[in-house]
């Protein structure tokens, strides 16, 4: 009894396999994969999907994402300069290191551009005053002098006012988007 047992356990899966293949070939046999799907005609079906596509395309904005400064005389926008002070984030230097002069001379020139675009900004330079200031803390303390050693010598106050700014401008987004 118990080898019969054993021998319809091994049976009955295989009896299911074979009655899933003989069902999946039967239907195969017909006229093609899927008999039960009807014809559509290949050209029908490619400007069916043309058109889908071009309603799934969004519609452009009217108004455009890219602003261009028209005026190449103007003076330069906040949200310009902003940037350019955020890429330096991506750049740095350890104290002795040959790329430092670079990197705090850049810090250096982007600070310089976002305060004269913050003071020529329509909105005023009341408006920026606190960066406008720290800025103005720094010219004091750099005393004109941008070579290498002085930058170096004020390393930690020329970061620092980039990081100040750079906070002051995450909470004032409407100044760079």
């Amino acid at each position: 009894m118990l080898m019969i047992r054993t021998g319809l356990r091994a049976a009955i899966p295989a009896v299911v396999l074979g009655a899933l293949l003989v069902g999946c070939s039967a239907a195969t046999t017909t006229d093609g994969p899927g008999s039960d799907v009807p014809y559509v005609d290949p050209s029908r079906a490619a400007s069916a999907e043309a058109a889908a596509e071009v309603s799934l395309m969004p519609t452009p904005s009217p108004t455009p994402t890219l602003v261009i400064q028209e005026d190449p005389d103007a003076p330069e926008l906040v949200r310009d300069a902003f940037a350019g002070l955020q890429a330096t984030y991506q750049d740095g230097c350890a104290p002795g290191d040959s790329n430092c002069a670079y990197f705090l001379g850049r810090v250096d020139d982007e600070l310089n551009r976002l305060d004269k675009a913050m003071k020529a900004d329509k909105k005023g330079p009341g408006h920026f005053k606190e960066p406008v200031a720290w800025i103005g803390t720094l010219r004091t303390t750099l005393a004109g002098d941008d070579s290498t050693p002085n930058l170096e010598k004020h390393r930690k106050q020329l970061i620092g006012t980039r990081d100040r700014i750079n906070t002051w401008m995450q909470d004032h987004p409407e100044d760079y988007r």
